[in-house]
């Protein structure tokens, strides 16, 4: 046996507008995004492909911004409609108004494109966190006995971002229909 070197892996090539177009469409097609986390991930390609190749991803910054603003120019990317549709979902599931809030924001989406989306939104808080005490099986979804898991309940409730008097309601609540599981 001889001990034959480990192949050299070429360098990838080139940042180009091309490239980076055809990225955030890669991107898009798959994920619903705000224009901030658009940018996010452009920007780790570029440090990924710019580190490999020796060179300094700050040049490309430019690049980005300019895909990003195409995006927004030809309506691939809404933050307003982005911020709409995750609150509508983000709702249905149980969510409180400040989870939605800190996830939007971890996305980059402004605060008042967050507070027009929470407000326009129909479902209020009280039923998110009914659905999320559904979803997760506390207060008066429980099976057996509830009393002893009451300050649990609770608790899940508030880590979930639910101010207290909302939590225990639904905690100490019943179900409205007998026939739901």
């Amino acid at each position: 046996m001889t001990d034959d070197p480990k192949p050299v892996r070429k360098p990838p090539r080139k940042v180009t507008p091309a490239y980076l177009q055809r990225a955030a469409l890669a991107y898009l097609e798959r994920y619903a995004s705000s224009a901030e986390n658009l940018r996010r991930v452009l920007r780790r390609k570029v440090d990924k492909r710019c580190r490999l190749r020796g060179e300094d991803p700050a040049e490309f910054h430019d690049m980005i911004d300019e895909v990003v603003a195409k995006s927004l120019r030809s309506g691939l990317i809404d933050d307003t409609r982005y911020a709409e549709a995750r609150v509508a979902s983000l709702r249905r599931r149980g969510g409180s108004a400040r989870a939605i809030q800190a996830k939007l924001s971890a996305k980059g989406v402004d605060r008042t494109a967050i507070a027009a989306a929470l407000e326009g939104e129909e479902g209020d808080e009280e039923q998110a966190a009914r659905a999320f005490a559904r979803r997760r099986r506390l207060g008066p979804f429980r099976p057996g006995e509830r009393a002893p898991y009451r300050d649990k309940d609770l608790a899940a409730m508030a880590r979930a971002g639910f101010r207290f008097d909302v939590a225990r309601g639904i905690v100490d609540g019943d179900r409205d229909d007998p026939g739901e599981s």
